[in-house]
């Protein structure tokens, strides 16, 4: 048994700790030393996104002693940055997960001790409504206590800042640092102060609730279209504290709720990992489309962040779209409508992530929109929109991986506002003769076929880590001159902030934050990317392709020919 980690978990046994806390540390002491050593062979560490990890007892793990510690760090730059008069306060939501509400509690109580008012929701929400309610309330800062889409073991701690959005510089890295210097729960001030926490009830949902509905293009159609069958599911998460409500409220009449997915629980008993993006998580959901004959389908992670969707395609047959896909066609009917209606914004801003299709690009030109390109994450995203403000107004954007967001009254991606204006989105294209499916095949046709494709390499604990790593060095310092037999065009680095032109080897600045990616630009304008993901223990490869579309009518060959050669590059990465 290493030493320094046995010692290091000996700290937990003393005065400080909770018996039940000790009995565990105990029985890993007495238990497999590979155990042991991923509980404490590090502290979990509080990242640009907060902290996310497996439940446990342990400094590597999420329990309450480093929620505790976390807060404390938080609550000390708060108060560090707090000016004369200022009466600090933050908003504190959680979702369906063990442990959740607990932490929730654990966070308001160490910041109201802290001198820190705190507005804690009562009642599991969704944490785009979290940040609605940051800027609702005007507080300083957020917390929802969320792992989003992981799998049941892990849970998460996130934080925000005044105007909604994920902390981002110089906020971040001032957490960091403070977080890093309470160096145990014995600097964690516990004592609450009630008065100074303040639970939020269902008043704020009527609120939240109204910015989707003034986002509403198209209420007649939905008028015309209010029986057209929708299914959704919630799998297990907040999203049904709200999406019901929604599209009651922009009109729909025929929602049809997954009844077994319907009920918060943390343990997730229907699906193996609550993730939308995995088709696995929705079997449930497209059965019962299936036999209802919807007209779309959608599902929710757990803190319904974000939305996957299914819909009917020309043979009536229920097909799951990608994020790239979901996001095009929705980019396309906001920036199409509102320009229809006059009600687009003068300077209007659309937003994308550096590994989500460029397809977005190119319908924000066609419509006179600015297009923003940024890190993966959606607080850059936020980000962005902040940077912007009095400049352009923010139309939308969105992520490969499901996240989405329509107008700004909310800084984070929000799965219940898109998947509600998704619903219209449907009913729009059934009401003028077409479907959601066809619109997404027009736009093809209109501006060129992207397909795009994930996959993800899982490389847990340590040892997995250090090979996480070695792979991007790999990456880095020897980069492939081809890739499935196609030349690479330049590497873009985006941890050393470098683009490099393999052909005249010239060197140019990508203008974006340090960010450990690397992404491969090929001669025939395909892009590969690598990234290890930020919450969890995996490798993710991003392929994008293009190809022109001549007719509708070649669509299904085209898309043949696109994945073949993505499971050439698939081979090539996961196996080769």
């Amino acid at each position: 048994m290493n030493k320094e980690i046995e010692q290091k978990a000996k700290k937990w046994l003393s005065k400080g700790f909770d018996e039940e806390t000790k009995q565990e540390v105990e029985a890993l002491l007495k238990g497999d030393p590979k155990i042991l050593e991923d509980a404490f062979y590090k502290d979990l560490e509080f990242g640009t996104g907060g902290l996310r990890g497996v439940m446990g007892v342990g400094t590597n793990r999420m329990n309450i002693y480093v929620v505790g510690m976390a807060t404390q760090g938080l609550a000390n730059y708060i108060n560090l940055q707090k000016k004369k008069g200022d009466n600090p306060s933050v908003a504190i939501a959680f979702d369906s997960r063990i442990n959740s509400a607990l932490f929730a509690k654990t966070a308001a109580e160490v910041l109201s001790a802290n001198g820190i008012k705190a507005f804690l929701f009562q009642e599991l929400r969704p944490t785009p409504q979290l940040s609605f309610a940051v800027r609702h309330f005007g507080c300083t800062s957020g917390i929802v206590i969320t792992a989003s889409h992981n799998p049941k073991e892990y849970n998460g701690y996130k934080v925000y800042w005044k105007d909604g959005g994920q902390v981002v510089s110089p906020q971040d890295a001032g957490i960091i640092a403070e977080v890093r210097k309470v160096d145990g729960p014995s600097k964690v001030k516990w004592d609450a102060n009630q008065e100074l926490i303040e639970l939020v009830d269902e008043k704020i949902d009527a609120a939240y609730l109204q910015t989707i509905f003034n986002q509403s293009l198209n209420p007649a159609a939905i008028m015309k279209q209010a029986q057209m069958p929708i299914v959704f599911t919630s799998l297990h998460g907040t999203g049904i504290t709200q999406m019901p409500e929604a599209l009651e409220g922009l009109g729909f009449k025929n929602v049809h709720i997954v009844p077994e997915q319907s009920e918060p629980d943390g343990e997730f008993p229907t699906v193996h990992s609550p993730n939308p993006e995995e088709k696995a998580a929705l079997d449930l959901a497209l059965k019962l489309a299936g036999k209802i004959k919807a007209g779309i389908l959608l599902g929710t992670d757990p803190d319904s962040d974000r939305v996957g969707i299914a819909v009917p395609d020309q043979k009536g047959e229920m097909v799951l779209l990608n994020g790239n896909e979901t996001s095009a066609v929705l980019t396309y009917y906001l920036l199409s409508e509102q320009k229809r209606q006059g009600i687009l914004p003068e300077n209007p801003l659309v937003c994308r992530t550096i590994v989500t299709t460029e397809l977005i690009d190119l319908i924000a030109e066609d419509f006179g929109a600015f297009p923003a390109v940024t890190l993966t994450g959606f607080k850059y995203i936020a980000e962005l929109i902040g940077r912007f403000e009095g400049q352009k107004k923010f139309v939308g954007g969105g992520e490969e991986s499901y996240g989405y967001l329509i107008g700004d009254a909310v800084r984070d991606k929000d799965a219940i506002i898109t998947g509600a204006l998704l619903c219209e989105l449907a009913a729009w294209a059934v009401n003028k003769g077409s479907s959601l499916y066809q619109e997404l095949i027009d736009i093809y046709v209109r501006y060129g076929y992207y397909r795009e494709a994930l996959v993800s390499l899982e490389k847990k604990g340590k040892d997995g880590a250090v090979e996480i790593e070695a792979i991007m060095e790999g990456y880095r310092n020897n980069p492939p001159t081809k890739l499935a037999g196609t030349a690479v065009r330049e590497v873009r680095d985006y941890y050393t902030g470098t683009i490099k032109n393999l052909q005249d080897g010239s060197t140019r600045l990508t203008g974006l934050p340090k960010s450990d990616v690397v992404q491969f630009a090929l001669a025939d304008g395909s892009i590969v990317t690598a990234r290890p993901s930020g919450t969890e223990p995996k490798i993710k490869f991003y392929f994008s392709l293009k190809a022109k579309l001549k007719s509708a009518g070649e669509f299904e060959k085209i898309r043949k020919e696109l994945d073949e050669r993505i499971a050439i590059f698939k081979e090539a990465f996961v196996n080769g």
